[in-house]
């Protein structure tokens, strides 16, 4: 194989790894935001559920570990992202609480979650491991795919198969439409007989869940362990990418790939001489920036997002 195809079928291939967390996060602030809530907490639901995932899958292993140091299940880091997940919903539970039913600043709630789960996990890495930058490595990881000389965990298969679902759900099906009436227009859903709150609180959950499973699949999927603020801001990435595709399963996904593209180049950059490496780390930031500066006046968020509803 020539080296420049090598190079060619890394990258892509970085490329899916590295849009997988942002597109997993990226659908689920788009239900979150297409029911009215901004959710700024995916970032903390990210950092959440990675924690709990590696925390989870490293004590339930360790007793089977002790008695058997080569002993390896396929099932304990599937636990692992089924509590990651949960984690994620019930951070999401508790921000859903105070915005929906308490109607707490948004944007403030969310930032407080986001500098709680900054500061949390460390405190709980340094109770059950003596350190506060990471947990103990995992030993049963997700079991990758070889495909064209690449591992590729099973959850990137699953982020890129949520795309069509998700496009079915959010237009094809009464529950879809009812949630982008409670986005647009809540106090006209609420006369044809559609449960706002309801409505709200099961996107903004849903939310949780995808965030968290985009944590668990950092932890356990793509490392072997929980690092401190190991989602280095692909929370608030996946936001950006949310407003550049425009909140449409397909534009996200257009947006997540951009994204995780540069993300993937900016790795394989670290590894040569053409620029100077803080200057390469920057490029996906930038890339937000830019986009942030360029699409969001241009794009038209769902009209009561970020507004309260109060009956």
């Amino acid at each position: 194989m020539r080296v420049e195809s090598a190079i060619l079928i890394a990258l892509f291939f970085s490329t899916l790894r590295q849009t997988t967390p942002l597109l997993l996060t990226a659908l689920g602030g788009m239900f979150s935001e297409r029911s009215g809530v901004v959710n700024i907490a995916l970032e903390g639901m990210i950092l959440f559920g990675a924690a709990a995932a590696a925390i989870s899958v490293e004590r339930l292993e360790a007793p089977m570990l002790a008695a058997d140091p080569l002993a390896r299940s396929a099932w304990i880091p599937w636990v692992g992202v089924l509590v990651g997940m949960l984690m994620g919903g019930l951070v999401a539970t508790v921000y859903a609480i105070a915005v929906i039913r308490y109607r707490a600043e948004q944007i403030v709630t969310g930032t407080a979650i986001n500098l709680l789960a900054a500061g949390a996990p460390p405190v709980l890495m340094q109770a059950l491991y003596n350190t506060t930058t990471n947990s103990k490595e995992v030993e049963n990881r997700l079991i990758n795919i070889p495909i064209a000389g690449e591992s590729i965990s099973p959850l990137v298969f699953l982020a890129f198969l949520l795309v069509p679902l998700c496009w079915w759900v959010m237009f094809k099906t009464p529950w879809g439409l009812r949630l982008r009436a409670v986005g647009e227009q809540p106090e006209a859903a609420d006369t044809m007989g559609i449960n706002v709150y309801r409505m709200r609180y099961t996107a903004v959950i849903l939310s949780g869940l995808l965030a968290g499973l985009a944590g668990a699949y950092l932890s356990v999927g793509f490392l072997n362990q929980f690092v401190k603020n190991m989602s280095a801001g692909q929370g608030f990435i996946a936001l950006a990418a949310l407003i550049f595709g425009k909140w449409h399963p397909l534009g996200v996904l257009g947006a997540t790939l951009l994204f995780g593209f540069f993300r993937a180049l900016a790795i394989q950059l670290q590894g040569g001489e053409v620029m100077p490496s803080v200057v390469v780390e920057a490029i996906p930031y930038v890339l937000t920036i830019l986009v942030l500066a360029g699409f969001i006046g241009r794009s038209r968020p769902p009209a009561a997002v970020g507004k309260p509803y109060e009956k």
